[in-house]
């Protein structure tokens, strides 16, 4: 094992949204079985064999990983909504990596020195619901200090600073949300580091949040944020049907968080199809929190998002959206903006263009890694995702295509 790449600092350095979930399977799903599929979009991207290596041998070593009684202890201050079973679990909780997780190179280099890296996860969903961002933040760790290798971390502690002052100054809520897809942990230490530096000095009506990363927001005593991901959405409508299954998961999630983390993702199966389940029910939308928005375009969601509001009777301002979709300063100005003119409560959850913005040595960009970790199957039931950008459906053809049907998407 190389000493390049040490194992994760903490079992929490990952997103809340992954324990959140954990608690919801092991309540309503304990004994399904779970697959996940890895997908590098960008296939001109390729791994040295070295690279792959060191990702493997750092996998196989996650075992060593567990919660301590202090983490355990501000869990249960922290975070009153997981259950003195729930957190008996995870202090059990340990990652099986041969049991669980395929690696495998693929050489695409005559010398088989270089390839794609392929990676599959099996097994009870309760458990392998945690492998996703730790794998995915790891193999990005291992990509730019042995293959991507020319940036360096200079600046950084002052660009992240600037990127706080400005949606400060702006009075925008905001949260860190870039742990799948950082440079490395040093990287998103840096910037949770500097965002509260600057949300300390700088005088606003926003506010940061909190982090995404359970570890971190440890560290800096902030608020772990997050609540639910396509994920659970995916698996519901798999086991309990696709007809109305926004709402199946909806009704299943409230009954493990009766009064809170109710802020509703809208475009598993499409923005259109989730809108039509949330008017269905005028006293449970009246409930759920808020909405987030994770595809298509922001700024038509937002009036979209407002004129449901008003259908039902519902102020639009007692409500939450939070956008999370590929952000950066300008776009989340100019949606602050929208929302400032349409009368909405709006928070913003930033991730790679936080924790993954370095140039290279020549001031050209040097790009994040394109990837995602998706739930597979479960019980051996495809599962889908048709986003509300077509260019992000995932899962099987022709599960997709019947999906498409029952939601007249075609």
């Amino acid at each position: 094992m190389s000493a390049d790449l040490p194992l994760p600092p903490s079992l929490l350095d990952t997103d809340l949204y992954k324990l959140t979930m954990q608690q919801a399977v092991l309540r309503h799903f304990p004994d399904t079985e779970a697959s996940y599929k890895f997908t590098l979009r960008d296939k001109s991207v390729t791994f040295t064999k070295q690279a792959f290596n060191i990702f493997q041998e750092t996998v196989d070593r996650f075992g060593e990983l567990a919660l301590t009684e202090t983490e355990h202890s501000w869990l249960r201050k922290t975070c009153p909504y997981f259950s003195d079973q729930y957190l008996a679990y995870l202090r059990d909780y340990r990652f099986k990596p041969t049991e669980q997780v395929r690696i495998k190179f693929v050489p695409t280099s005559d010398d088989g020195e270089k390839g794609h890296v392929e990676i599959d996860v099996v097994g009870l969903w309760v458990d392998t619901i945690f492998w996703e961002v730790p794998l995915m933040a790891t193999l990005s760790e291992v990509y730019f200090q042995r293959v991507a290798t020319d940036w360096n971390y200079d600046g950084q502690k002052a660009l992240a600073y600037e990127k706080g002052r400005a949606l400060l100054d702006a009075d925008c809520v905001f949260s860190e949300f870039g742990t799948r897809r950082r440079r490395s942990f040093e990287t998103q230490d840096i910037v949770v580091e500097s965002l509260v530096r600057a949300s300390k000095e700088i005088e606003s009506k926003g506010r940061l949040s909190g982090t995404s990363n359970v570890h971190l927001a440890h560290k800096y005593d902030l608020t772990p944020v997050g609540t639910i991901a396509h994920e659970w959405f995916m698996g519901v409508a798999a086991l309990k049907g696709y007809k109305d299954a926004n709402s199946i998961a909806m009704d299943l999630w409230e009954a493990v968080y009766p009064n809170t983390l109710l802020i509703a993702l809208t475009d598993t199966f499409s923005s259109g199809a989730f809108f039509k389940s949330y008017a269905s029910d005028k006293q449970r939308a009246l409930r759920w929190q808020g909405l987030r928005q994770d595809s298509g375009d922001p700024f038509e969601f937002g009036t979209r998002a407002k004129e449901l509001f008003e259908s039902l009777g519902i102020d639009p301002r007692t409500k939450m959206i939070i956008y999370s979709d590929a952000l950066n300063i300008d776009k989340a100005l100019h949606l602050k903006e929208q929302a400032n003119d349409l009368g909405l409560n709006v928070s913003f959850g930033i991730g790679t263009f936080l924790t993954n913005d370095f140039k290279t040595t020549s001031a050209e960009k040097s790009k994040a890694l394109n990837m995602v970790i998706k739930l597979s199957s479960v019980d051996n039931l495809p599962c889908v995702k048709i986003s509300d950008d077509l260019t992000k459906n995932t899962g099987d053809a022709e599960t997709v295509q019947m999906v498409k049907q029952i939601y007249n998407l075609v």
